[in-house]
């Protein structure tokens, strides 16, 4: 594979949770620095100051509470590979830094003033469009085209689900729990509500859903009864049959009714579970039951 083997720069761009972290990973682990460190970080999840001493290292003194040097983790992570998850979050000032990095292999640590020598290859990641962002001014172009040498675009899990039988296997066999109960496998009835839940949270829903599972069976084998409520109550949802010598707009309007009524029930008239499953505002959840005279307190269970 042919971006396994360059150091150019690498873009993974998709939603979150669609596993871009172990992309990165699995490009570094088989490449040519693989024997050199592989580090993270997450530019969403620092301030500005602190990002640039993460990534730059700062000197003793630079600001308040520097008591000592620090090495950054372009230093740290010299002939290996870093992750940079988040790019879209990174300041214009930084972007300017991470620039030069790129273009020379050259940074400062905060409070330097000498140039310091680093041989990186940088694998960045997004969830937003960055090439949107560069018109609009919110990210630096030169460096858009800087780092988005090889681009790789991960699609939500919703639109590879035949992908979804290996991703359950794979984490099956590396969950410490599943190995320590000797679980193997999972039950079809179970892999088949996996197959019709849409996964908003992508892969790495699907792996906490997994190891969940992992923790809670006391059989060798995930079943149904293992999975959360949202995923086994969407599986119960069907289509109502179709009278085709009804008006289209009727047939709306009870496919609407049916659907909520079933809804209501298989979550005993909790809203909150209904909204998280129909994804839709509560607004025009409410105005819906209203419509079709529906009381979510009429499916509640009778208190014993």
């Amino acid at each position: 594979m042919k971006v396994i083997e360059t150091d150019s720069p690498v873009l993974i761009e998709g939603e979150t949770g669609t596993g871009k972290e172990l992309i990165a990973t699995t490009i570094h682990y088989n490449s040519p620095r693989k024997d050199a460190p592989f580090t993270a970080i997450n530019c969403g999840t620092f301030t500005e100051t602190l990002l640039e001493s993460e990534l730059f290292g700062h000197l003793k003194g630079a600001f308040t509470g520097a008591q000592r040097d620090k090495k950054g983790l372009l230093e740290v992570t010299d002939q290996g590979t870093i992750f940079l998850d988040e790019i879209a979050e990174m300041s214009p000032a930084l972007q300017v830094k991470l620039l030069r990095v790129l273009q020379e292999g050259i940074f400062i640590p905060v409070g330097g003033t000498e140039p310091r020598q680093t041989d990186i290859r940088i694998i960045s990641a997004t969830n937003k469009n960055l090439k949107e962002l560069v018109n609009q001014g919110k990210f630096r172009e030169d460096l858009y085209y800087r780092i988005n040498v090889i681009r790789i675009s991960l699609p939500p899990l919703r639109g590879h689900k035949e992908d979804i039988p290996i991703l359950v296997n794979h984490f099956i066999k590396t969950n410490p729990e599943a190995v320590k109960k000797g679980i193997t496998a999972v039950r079809p009835d179970a892999l088949n509500l996996l197959l019709d839940y849409p996964w908003p949270g992508n892969v790495r829903e699907l792996q906490n859903v997994l190891e969940r599972a992992c923790v809670l069976t006391t059989s060798r084998y995930l079943t149904r009864e293992d999975l959360p409520e949202e995923i086994i109550a969407q599986g119960k949802i069907s289509i109502p049959q179709i009278n085709l010598r009804q008006g289209l707009e009727d047939a709306s309007h009870e496919f609407q009714k049916e659907y909520l009524s079933k809804l209501l029930t298989e979550t005993k008239g909790a809203v909150s579970k209904a909204l998280r499953l129909a994804r839709t505002k509560r607004a025009t959840f409410y105005n819906l039951l209203k419509k079709f005279h529906l009381n979510p307190r009429d499916f509640r269970a009778p208190r014993s």
